[in-house]
């Protein structure tokens, strides 16, 4: 029996990269960030973790972000993702691609959502802390287009 792919996924990490952060991360598979990275250094930390893609969030200015798409398509154990920074700016019909996740970040508000048999997937944010808003990451398990999400908020 094939075991889950764990995919690690982060956002809004806006320059900063905590070690509760690279602990959680740490076991993964692959690495997805869901924009708004900041500070190239961040992606290059991550693939030390774990091979990393990424899609340019709306604070990801400068050479180095124009090489990262707005938008990705990627397939991890038979299970189609889409990641988009900000879900405003979905402009798919994610369940007839054929997607089983969509993966977004922006909003710094935690979530896992099922709509249509898709997982909308939001980490939260990774970066400096916000309002009341948690520190999270999420863990994504992939096998045979089945999607299972895991939020971890971490204590910093």
């Amino acid at each position: 029996m094939q075991m889950p792919h764990l995919i690690g996924v982060i956002s809004d990490t806006h320059g900063l990269l905590r070690p509760e952060v690279v602990k959680a991360l740490s076991g993964s598979e692959l690495i997805i960030h869901a924009g708004d990275v900041d500070q190239p250094e961040i992606l290059s930390r991550l693939r030390n973790i774990a091979p990393t893609i990424a899609v340019r969030g709306n604070v990801d200015h400068g050479i180095w972000a124009q090489a990262i798409p707005r938008t990705r398509s990627i397939e991890v154990g038979g299970v189609r993702i889409y990641v988009v920074h900000n879900i405003e700016d979905l402009a798919i019909d994610a369940a007839g691609e054929g997607y089983a996740a969509v993966i977004s970040g922006h909003s710094h508000k935690p979530s896992i959502v099922r709509k249509a048999g898709v997982l909308f997937l939001n980490p939260g944010s990774a970066g400096p802390k916000r309002f009341k808003l948690p520190v999270s990451v999420a863990l994504l398990r992939a096998k045979e287009n089945q999607v299972e999400a895991e939020l971890v908020k971490l204590d910093v």
